[in-house]
């Protein structure tokens, strides 16, 4: 709303008859002020650059950026990072944790709300409940992922999880930097424990993708890729890096018509579309938008087999030229492996005839040639990328209006 009465009050002042030349140049530097507080506003802020100007930091921020961590602060609007100190980290890497409960033991310490030295100090009631990035992620069990705040004596503040039988192992020592109600960074005096956060946690290596898939709702997509002999294929790319969407069981059941009639190498195809040969954490989805290539993808004009990652808040959607998935739910999320479910099955336009992506109907059925829907038919007129690679849309639309005020103004 400010940004549109100043828009508007600018455009008054442009067409306003008799313009003086002192009106015509507050115009300008009033686009010039909207100019700036957008890209303000546009440029996120970068936890590593923070943490980096303190040096007795950096094991806590080396590790946000091992375990991806970084990369899902920076996306978020409002945040709180506790750090600890070299010694901290110290203590809690003695313990010899994998890198994916590490992951979890810091999840813990960021929170998906904003709170300042001030903040802390003026708890109502004197203690609070918030939730975590570790209750986010969904691998917290039950709410062990939300951390108690509580104001104790002698104006300490106490940091602890929800069921903590009154001991609290970490208390607030100092705030490091604060961007009000954006992010918050504060230094804690220990790390916080939890025995739910600090459980081992498997290797990805560990992990048998098909019976991962089977036991949390996509038994179904399991099957086909176990007929079909494929499974390897997705496996072998697992210690590399592997990103698997795979739709729920009824979703599937609902397709098998359309599945059976494909040819089986168009079966193959299919199921090689719902991977990507690559790690993309949900943090990383949610910060891209573009085209991405998959396990499918192969050289020539037909052969694209890529679909666009498009954000909606929270949301990530896949969309290709004939239907868009959203992502429900996280099987697992810990590199090099993240399986993701989807509420429908992913069809490349290369098989079946392309349709309004805005269509809540599926695609009529399978293509008749190879030449249908070869995926020239991209609404954003986007090249994929053959290495693999998301190709970035530029979200310009604030600088698009920048550059017609100006016009405007100029001309």
């Amino acid at each position: 709303m400010y940004f549109t009465f100043i828009f508007k009050y600018v455009l008054s002042s442009i067409y306003r008859p008799k313009m003086t030349l002192s009106l015509e140049k507050s115009s300008i530097s009033l686009l010039l002020l909207l100019f700036l507080a957008i890209t303000t506003i546009s440029s996120a802020h970068n936890i590593t650059l923070i943490l980096a100007k303190h040096p007795e930091f950096s094991t806590f921020n080396r590790y946000l950026t091992l375990t991806h961590l970084a990369s899902e602060i920076n996306r978020r609007q409002t945040i709180t990072v506790c750090a600890v100190n070299n010694a901290a980290m110290g203590d809690l890497l003695d313990k010899h944790m994998s890198i994916y409960t590490l992951k979890n033991v810091l999840s813990l310490h960021v929170f998906a709300d904003y709170f300042g030295s001030k903040q802390l100090h003026r708890i109502t009631k004197g203690t609070t409940l918030t939730a975590t990035l570790f209750q986010a992620t969904g691998e917290a069990p039950g709410t062990s992922g939300y951390v108690n705040i509580t104001n104790m004596k002698g104006k300490k503040v106490g940091f602890a999880t929800e069921d903590n039988d009154g001991h609290f192992s970490s208390n607030f020592v100092k705030s490091i930097q604060e961007i009000p109600y954006n992010i918050s960074v504060i230094q804690l005096s220990n790390i916080i424990t939890s025995p739910a956060a600090e459980a081992p946690v498997a290797a990805p290596a560990d992990v048998d993708l098909i019976d991962l898939m089977s036991k949390k709702g996509c038994k179904e997509f399991a099957k086909l890729l176990q007929n079909t002999q494929i499974s390897k294929q997705f496996i072998d790319l697992m210690e590399n890096g592997l990103t698997v969407f795979c739709p729920i069981d009824k979703v599937v059941n609902n397709f098998l018509p359309k599945y059976k009639n494909l040819t089986k190498n168009g079966q193959i195809s299919l199921l090689l579309y719902h991977g990507i040969p690559d790690y993309h954490s949900l943090g990383m989805l949610r910060s891209k938008n573009g085209f991405i290539n998959t396990m499918a993808t192969t050289k020539g004009k037909n052969n694209k087999y890529d679909f666009s990652i498009k954000n909606d808040g929270d949301n990530v959607k896949l969309e290709t030229n004939v239907v868009t998935a959203k992502i429900t739910g996280t099987l697992l999320d810990e590199e090099p492996l993240a399986v993701y479910k989807i509420d429908k099955v992913l069809q490349p336009s290369e098989l079946f005839k392309s349709q309004s992506i805005n269509s809540d109907n599926s695609a009529m059925g399978p293509s008749s040639g190879a030449d249908d829907g070869d995926g020239d038919s991209n609404d954003d007129g986007d090249t994929t990328n053959n290495n693999g690679g998301m190709i970035m849309n530029v979200n310009g639309g604030w600088f698009v209006t920048f550059v017609l005020s100006i016009g405007l103004v100029f001309g």
